[in-house]
């Protein structure tokens, strides 16, 4: 039901107790967890000694802005410099999607780590928080190229996580840091922001993850605190039995339920399968929140469970890895460019 944030790059004492207790699937790494390639497989392997082998381990390795772990990991542009080239090649763009996502995906794999909150398909409308995270304004385009890089993902061997549903780019507020609120109808939402997730649905994405923004045309509440829009709108009209995902309780927007067990409570009560609580100051409480909670169906979180993997030197010897990161990173020279 929880994933929790871990404090530095080993394991300290307490947070043995955290990864035994009742309630707690996994972990998700940050930069503050990461210190080589090395150092990281150590920690992963320590992580799965206390907690168990189905202990769950997740990052956010987006590529541009987001990517967690740099040094030793290829360094991947952020998702608008695909939609860019989708402008000028579209065909070589979904090839592009396809190849970022095994690139990322394979990496991890062959470290350890079992999925990405990856693909970012909001839309690329103005958000702050979204920026260059995103493929592209047009639904159709995103679309396209979220199908693409599931692919890809599933190519790597690992699950592919949606976010922010129902859309989180056409807000202007960071839900980090204040309350979002998107004004829009229903069904301007279902016509522009739910469509790349439609999409992802189709090609088999395993989990979405749920954005704190509030649509109050649809829900009072915050999409992750709202059982219209997991249980209804999500997993009835969209079809979806995979895994829900909030974002993390400790942002701004999530202050709508109350402290730190209410929100887990809310996301629990509304649908969600896991509750990401990212930072160690919220871990205590997070499991006490958990406690005799109805766990999640088991078959989704092992769903997200990366498959057989690689070794990194069967990686290094993979031709067609060398052409994909040519190609990949080739992209940071046109992001460049355009940042100028």
């Amino acid at each position: 039901m929880l994933m929790i944030g871990l404090a530095g790059t080993t394991l300290a004492p307490a947070e043995h107790a955290w990864l035994t207790a009742s309630g707690v699937s996994g972990v998700i790494l940050f930069a503050r967890n990461f210190e080589s390639r090395e150092q990281l497989m150590a920690l992963v392997d320590a992580i799965r000694d206390v907690g168990g082998e189905d202990m769950l381990i997740a990052v956010d390795q987006e590529g541009g802005p987001v990517q967690r772990f740099r040094e030793g990991f290829t360094r991947l542009p952020p998702l608008s410099t695909i939609g860019a080239e989708y402008a000028r090649d579209p065909e070589n763009a979904i090839r592009l999607a396809e190849e970022h996502a095994w690139v990322m995906s394979s990496e991890l794999r062959a470290s350890g780590v079992d999925f990405s909150f990856a693909p970012v398909v909001d839309l690329a409308r103005g958000n702050a928080a979204i920026g260059p995270r995103a493929f592209h304004a047009d639904p159709a385009i995103a679309a396209e190229l979220t199908q693409a890089y599931v692919r890809g993902m599933h190519l790597g061997g690992m699950a592919a996580v949606l976010k922010h549903f129902p859309g989180h780019g056409s807000v202007a507020v960071d839900t980090h840091k204040a309350a979002a609120i998107d004004p829009r109808p229903l069904d301007e939402i279902r016509r522009d922001d739910l469509v790349p997730f439609v999409e992802g649905i189709a090609a088999h994405a395993e989990a979405v993850m749920i954005a704190h923004v509030i649509y109050p045309e649809v829900d009072a509440q915050p999409a992750g605190f709202s059982r219209r829009w997991i249980g209804e709108i999500l997993r009835g009209e969209l079809g979806f039995n995979g895994a829900v995902i909030s974002d993390d309780i400790s942002m701004a927007a999530a202050g709508a339920a109350g402290g730190a067990a209410e929100r887990v409570r809310a996301h629990l009560d509304a649908g969600c399968d896991l509750v990401l609580a990212c930072f160690p100051n919220v871990v205590d409480e997070a499991i006490a929140a958990v406690q005799g909670h109805a766990a999640a169906a088991p078959e989704r979180l092992a769903a997200l469970r990366g498959a057989v993997a690689s070794t990194w030197e069967g990686l290094l010897d993979n031709p067609q890895r060398d052409r994909f990161i040519a190609r990949v990173t080739a992209l940071n020279a046109v992001e460049g460019s355009s940042a100028a």
